[in-house]
């Protein structure tokens, strides 16, 4: 049986940290407890990580992921915790302790991302944060710490080289948009949002590109907005009834507000599929908590945490400056029930 850095820690009966840095001789560890682990690893047939031993002396082990401001609300919480963790699992996998922040501090207003550099607290750094301002972006430009965007680019990195890993958002919305009409649907309502980071927008564009490649005219007075809350998505519906007299589809560009129009739907009567059928975007839990089940985009998050975490990692044990990697990661459609068809 192979052994872990698990293993060897319960064995120890210490950190799983503090055996990954005694295996990387980190100066951190004192030589008496490095002397007792290594032995322990050397005893129980241990094979040393070649990438960790690869990382250069006096390192911290410890990555920072800067988690984007909008997850203090709860449609905000609900979108990115599965991002969280599985930014902090890849990251474990590899053996890194994991300094989970904002871009600033809610209390003191500090600049989070300042702060780690400065401090020399991590080795490296997942920015989730859409909005950067012009003292982070100095930081940033100036820093030897490694750092990668995850999910969104912001607005001054668009031109310019920077590693970035997200998913296609464009296609996103256009195999929404190309699923409801392949099914029948000419009339859809598309429910948007004015957010940070561009994500609705490309959304919306690919929604709109779908028409225009199966020859349909798309109607303005269908796109709504509203504010990512199931709320909002409610309140379109129920503030718009007497233009849904055509509308045989509606495509909500998140979950909770495609799950907030299915409510409105069913309180005025409106059977969920088979009056109006109901596409949602990013498949988070609730989307099986509730009939009709809701069919969605589904953004592979497990998929492009590793990645993104990968590619920070290689970024790490480089020794030289490397060609920067812009990588989108297409969505999938999960068709469930809130479309007619049970997955």
């Amino acid at each position: 049986m192979t052994i872990t850095t698990k293993d060897i820690a319960e064995i120890a009966n210490v950190s799983q940290s503090t055996v990954s840095r005694c295996l990387n001789d980190s100066p951190m560890i004192p030589e008496k407890t490095k002397k007792r682990i290594l032995k322990i690893a050397e005893e129980h047939g241990f094979q040393f990580n070649a990438h960790a031993r690869s990382l250069s002396a006096n390192k911290t082990y410890t990555i920072g992921v800067i988690l984007p401001k909008s997850l203090f609300d709860f449609e905000g919480e609900m979108h990115f915790r599965s991002w969280q963790n599985e930014l902090i699992e890849s990251l474990e996998q590899m053996e890194f302790d994991v300094i989970v922040s904002f871009f600033q501090n809610r209390f003191t207003k500090q600049n989070n991302i300042k702060r780690l550099i400065a401090a020399k607290k991590v080795d490296g750094l997942i920015i989730l944060e859409p909005t950067l301002d012009d003292e982070t972006i100095n930081v940033l430009e100036k820093t030897d710490v490694p750092f990668i965007f995850c999910k969104y680019i912001p607005h001054y990195y668009k031109t310019r080289d920077v590693d970035f890993v997200c998913v296609d958002q464009f296609k996103g919305g256009y195999i929404a948009a190309d699923h409801l009409i392949k099914q029948g649907h000419k009339n859809i309502m598309c429910i948007s949002a004015n957010r940070a980071g561009g994500e609705f927008e490309l959304r919306t564009e690919g929604f709109k590109a779908a028409f225009h490649d199966h020859n349909l005219q798309y109607n303005d007075s269908t796109l709504f907005y509203g504010d990512t809350t199931f709320e909002s998505g409610y309140k379109i519906i129920k503030d718009n009834m007497k233009t849904l007299g055509d509308i045989t589809a509606i495509f909500a560009q998140n979950d909770l507000m495609a799950l907030g129009a299915i409510s409105a739907l069913k309180e005025c009567g409106i059977n969920v599929p088979k009056d109006i059928a109901v596409i949602g975007f990013d498949d988070i839990e609730l989307c099986t908590f509730y009939k009709p089940y809701l069919t969605t985009v589904h953004q592979p998050t497990k998929e492009i945490a590793a990645l993104t975490c990968k590619r920070l990692i290689e970024k790490l044990n480089s020794k030289e400056e490397s060609l920067k990697q812009k990588l989108e990661i297409s969505p999938t459609l999960v068709i469930r029930e809130s479309c007619g068809i049970s997955s």
